[in-house]
């Protein structure tokens, strides 16, 4: 079975560990594969997952920059992800290619793996991209009380507002004018920004505006601490990060390649290997 990942910059994915422990801890044979585009040029793009399609792949990944412009290449059989409008999980099939949303059902899990049957309360989300749309679903599903939205580019925040009010039009949706305003007096922050990768460093909260809340969550993985978690763990709010999203919505990626569902012993397993390095193209076999 052959899968991949689309995406810029992800040279430094673990995904494609998560997916080979997968496989092999359900005896299931794999390969999977990095397409690190150069540009976020959407017919690079569209190229790379044309080629997929043709190459035989049973699935692909994909990643920042590309979720939205993903959703509109494939079939959406899910009302909840046509609405969230990103799609970061991809199958092919002989009736062409359907597309699915496990940032969302990723965050879902992360959430009640660490917190249970916990309300988030009034969050600040920051991006309202690919992954922030995801996220502010799920927040919805969660039942936050309020959820505020802040993008450098006001319109994003705009179109997320109203897909929320549309599927929830009781649901308390503010769009911030800055990132001071989001985060002032709510009792989480997500960042659903690429600010904090490796290669993007930064805070996309300013440092004097952490404080007071009750969680923050960073989308961001790669490293495992940004200098958002630090600045919250600093000021004793409760984090988690990325890698937990991560290691939820690569399980459900999984599933949807294979049929095959992991247990919550299974996840636990390869998210030890990924930290010990196991799975990692340089460690393996």
């Amino acid at each position: 079975m052959k899968l991949g990942l689309i995406g810029k910059a992800i040279a430094q994915s673990k995904m494609p560990a998560l997916q080979r422990l997968a496989g092999a801890r359900t005896d299931h044979a794999l390969s999977y594969v990095l397409l690190d585009l150069a540009s976020d040029d959407p017919s690079l793009f569209e190229r790379t997952f044309t080629a997929c399609r043709e190459e035989g792949f049973r699935g692909v990944n994909v990643t920042h920059p590309f979720k939205e412009l993903a959703a509109r290449r494939v079939a959406i059989e899910d009302p909840l992800v046509r609405a969230i409008g990103a799609v970061n999980t991809v199958l092919f099939g002989a009736d062409g290619a359907r597309g699915f949303n496990t940032d969302h059902s990723g965050f879902l899990r992360a959430w009640r793996r660490r917190f249970g049957g916990r309300l988030p309360g009034r969050v600040a989300v920051i991006g309202t991209g690919g992954v922030g749309r995801a996220i502010s679903f799920a927040l919805v599903a969660l039942e936050a009380s309020e959820i505020r939205l802040f993008d450098i580019e006001p319109e994003k925040a705009r179109a997320l507002a109203d897909a929320l009010r549309g599927i929830d039009p009781e649901s308390g949706i503010v769009i911030a004018s800055g990132c001071d305003q989001a985060v002032s007096g709510a009792d989480g922050i997500v960042n659903g920004t690429p600010i904090g990768m490796y290669y993007k460093s930064g805070c996309p909260v300013p440092p004097a505006s952490i404080g007071g809340q009750r969680w923050v969550f960073d989308a961001v993985y790669t490293p495992l601490e940004t200098e958002l978690l630090r600045h919250a763990s600093d000021r004793r709010i409760e984090t988690f990060s990325g890698f937990e999203l991560f290691l939820g919505q690569g399980a459900d990626a999984f599933e949807i390649f294979t049929g095959i569902r992991l247990s919550d012993g299974d996840v636990a397993a390869i998210e030890r290997d990924i930290r010990a390095g196991i799975g990692s193209p340089s460690r393996a076999s």
